[in-house]
């Protein structure tokens, strides 16, 4: 078990139990863009952005990403200085002792993306899912083209086929909806405008 950040009465710091909200204007940190300082824009009536170059973020009132509901917890914090240290901790790389850091990269990667084990997980639960969807429907194909299912049935299972792989379909584009969000970040984003 990693180790554990432990705090005393000393040393904790009262924290507002309500959520932060943000607004056009607001000084704020986003440690999944970098490590500098934004300030949001008004992008509609309920969507902020950040610009950074030619990529926009865009992200809620209460922090979160706006196009993605994976996200539980907020994207952004308003510019303290605690919470800039926070933040400058997450970066300088002294909570080593606290996440162990799974680096795959190649010598001449300029540009890497840090993702939790569990959204690469995630990941990869949804591409095995699929390709079982996949195979079984190739099987179903199969039983069908050499006929060992009677026609009725057939048709009964080509429409549970088909409600399946539009399942499916939406589930996939989310999920490569959110990594292109991400690409967007970086070179590869850039180049394809």
């Amino acid at each position: 078990m990693g180790k554990s950040i432990r705090t005393t009465s000393k040393t904790q710091t009262t924290t507002n139990s309500t959520p932060a909200t943000f607004k056009a204007g607001d000084s704020v940190l986003c440690p999944s863009v970098g490590n500098g300082t934004y300030t949001l824009a008004k992008k509609s009536k309920d969507c902020l952005t950040i610009n950074i170059g030619n990529v926009e973020c865009l992200y809620r009132a209460d922090g979160r990403a706006y196009h993605d509901d994976c996200y539980a917890l907020p994207q952004l914090f308003h510019d303290t200085p605690a919470n800039r240290q926070a933040i400058a901790t997450l970066y300088s790389g002294n909570q080593t002792n606290q996440r162990a850091v799974i680096d795959i990269t190649e010598a001449d990667d300029n540009e890497v993306i840090l993702m939790s084990a569990f959204e690469l997980s995630d990941i990869a639960c949804d591409l095995e899912s699929a390709a079982v969807v996949i195979s079984d429907i190739g099987k179903l194909l199969a039983l069908i083209h050499y006929e060992k299912i009677e026609p009725h049935v057939a048709i009964s299972m080509a429409r549970l086929t088909h409600d399946t792989t539009e399942t499916w379909h939406e589930l996939l584009q989310s999920q490569l909806g959110s990594i292109k969000e991400t690409l967007a970040m970086t070179r590869y984003g850039k180049e394809g405008k």
